[in-house]
C-alpha cells in the first residue's frame, strides 16, 4: 500500500472517490457516538457501585473517633488523608482531602493567589500588572481554561518524549512575570507521556525569578495503568524540598477514575507552610467537606494495595478499548502515512498528530458523520494548534461495539481530510 504522499494525482483521485463513498455510507447511518471526554464507561461504574452499600448501620459512621456525619475536620478524615499519603508517597499531614473534584481544588488554588497571594507573595496576583503562565502542550484543555479565565498570558511549552522542554522552561522562568506552570507528570493528558527522572529533577530544582512561582502538579493518572504493571513515581514534594523549593508545589489527585467521577474524593498535597496558610483561608470558605464519602472510600479501597488491585480490574476493561484504537490506527492510518500517535501504557487518551492542516477538518467530518470528539486545537492554549494537527482520542466511554464504529468514522474522516488537502 502506497503512502498518500507518494501517490500520483490520478491515484489520489481514485482513492478519494472510494473513501468519499465509504464516508457517505457511514454518514447515512445517522450514528450518535462519543469519544469527547475521558469518562469511565458503564462497566467501570457498575464495577465500583458496590462501594455505595458499604456503610449500613449507625456504628459504621464512626471512624478515627469521629462521627463523619457531623461538622469538623476541615482538612479531611485522618484515615482518608493517610490513604492518599500512601498513594502519593507523602506524609498524612501534607494531605488535604476535599470534595469530589480536583479541578475545583486547582481553580480555587489559583483563585486564592489572585485574591490573597501565596505564602511568599508581595501582593495578591490581582494587583500585579501581568501574570504569565507556562502551558506544556499538547495539554489538558481545562487547565488552560482556568488560566484563561483569570486573564493570564499563556505561554506554550512544547512537550518532548520526557516531559516539557526544560531548556525552554529554564529560560522562561527568568522572567519575573512568569508565575507558574501546569504539569501532568504521569501519563500526561493527552500524550500519555511519563516525565523522566531528569525532567522531574530539573523542575524540582528550578529557581524562578518570581519568588511566589506556583508549580501545579496534577497527578491525575498516578495509578492508572491499562497495559503492564504499576509504574512507581517520585514524591514531588520531597524532590522540591531537596532544593529548598518545598513551598513551590501543590500536588493534586482524586478518585475520579478510580471510583466515581461525580462522587469521588479529591486531594491536594503541599508543604506544612502552605497547608497552614491555605487552611486559614479555607476556614472562612467552608466548615468541612463530605466525610461520609471519604469514609466510604477508605472502607472500600483500604490502602494502596487495595487501590492497585481495583485498578487492575479497570485495566481489564480499558486495555482492550485502547488496543482497539491502536489497532485501527495501525491498520488504517499508518500505512497511508498521514498521522503519528503515542502508544501509552496508562492514562485515558491517545494523542494523534495528523499531517499538518487537517485536524479541524477531520473533526468537522467526524461531527457530520455522528461522532463527537474533543475539538481540534483544544489541547493548546487559546485553542490554537499552530500546526492544526493534534487530536485527542478518548476510548473509555463507548462500549466496544460503538468504539469500533467510532474508530471507523474517525479513520475514514481523517483519510478524506488528508486526500482533500493533498488534492487542493
Amino acid at each position: 500500500m502506497k503512502k498518500y504522499a507518494e501517490m500520483t494525482r490520478s491515484e489520489l483521485e481514485l482513492e478519494r472517490a472510494e473513501v468519499q463513498a465509504k464516508y457517505d455510507e457511514l454518514k447515512a447511518k445517522k450514528l450518535s457516538l462519543n469519544m469527547a471526554r475521558g469518562k469511565p464507561g458503564k462497566a467501570q461504574l457498575d464495577m465500583t457501585s458496590e462501594m455505595m452499600d458499604i456503610l449500613k448501620s449507625d456504628s459504621d459512621y464512626m471512624c478515627d473517633g469521629i462521627d463523619v456525619r457531623n461538622y469538623g475536620n476541615l482538612e479531611g478524615l485522618p484515615s482518608c488523608r493517610a490513604l492518599f499519603a500512601e498513594l502519593l508517597g507523602v506524609k498524612p499531614e501534607n494531605v488535604f482531602c476535599g470534595g469530589t473534584a480536583s479541578l475545583q481544588m486547582m481553580y480555587d488554588t489559583i483563585a486564592k493567589c489572585y485574591t490573597h497571594g501565596r505564602v511568599n507573595s508581595d501582593k495578591p496576583w490581582a494587583k500585579l500588572d501581568k501574570v504569565k503562565w507556562l502551558c506544556p502542550a499538547p495539554g489538558y484543555d481545562r487547565h488552560f481554561a482556568i488560566s484563561q479565565s483569570f486573564g493570564m498570558e499563556m505561554i506554550t511549552v512544547p512537550m518532548t518524549s520526557e516531559g516539557p522542554d526544560m531548556d525552554l522552561v529554564e529560560e522562561l522562568i527568568r522572567d519575573g512575570d512568569v508565575r507558574g506552570m501546569w504539569c501532568v507528570p504521569k501519563y500526561s493528558n493527552p500524550d500519555g507521556i511519563v516525565y523522566s527522572a531528569e525532567t522531574i529533577r530539573r523542575i524540582a530544582s528550578m529557581k524562578p525569578a518570581a519568588k511566589d512561582f506556583l508549580l501545579m502538579w496534577d497527578n491525575a493518572y498516578c495509578v492508572h495503568e491499562f497495559f503492564g504493571d504499576y509504574l512507581p513515581f517520585p514524591d514531588i514534594l520531597g524532590e522540591c524540598a531537596k532544593y529548598g523549593n518545598e513551598d513551590m508545589v501543590f500536588e493534586f489527585a482524586s478518585t475520579s477514575k478510580i471510583t466515581f467521577p461525580g462522587a469521588g474524593v479529591s486531594v491536594f498535597a503541599c508543604s506544612e507552610h502552605n497547608m497552614e496558610y491555605v487552611k486559614k483561608l479555607l476556614t472562612v470558605q467552608v466548615i468541612s467537606y463530605d466525610k461520609v464519602n471519604q469514609l466510604r472510600h477508605v472502607r472500600y479501597l483500604r490502602d494502596k494495595a487495595g487501590v492497585l488491585a481495583l485498578m487492575k480490574r479497570h485495566a481489564a476493561i480499558l486495555g482492550p478499548k485502547f488496543r482497539c484504537v491502536l489497532d485501527w490506527l495501525d491498520r488504517e492510518i499508518a500505512p497511508r502515512g498521514i498521522a503519528q500517535w503515542q502508544k501509552p501504557n496508562g492514562g485515558y487518551f491517545v494523542s494523534v498528530n495528523t499531517m499538518p492542516g487537517i485536524a479541524k477538518e477531520t473533526w468537522r467530518l467526524c461531527k457530520e458523520a455522528g461522532l463527537t470528539m474533543t475539538g481540534a486545537g483544544a489541547t493548546f492554549p487559546y485553542g490554537r494548534d499552530p500546526k492544526d494537527s493534534n487530536m485527542r482520542v478518548a476510548p473509555s466511554l463507548p462500549p466496544t461495539e460503538q468504539l469500533e464504529q467510532a474508530m471507523e468514522v474517525y479513520c475514514i474522516s481523517m483519510r478524506l481530510a488528508a486526500l482533500n488537502k493533498l488534492l487542493a
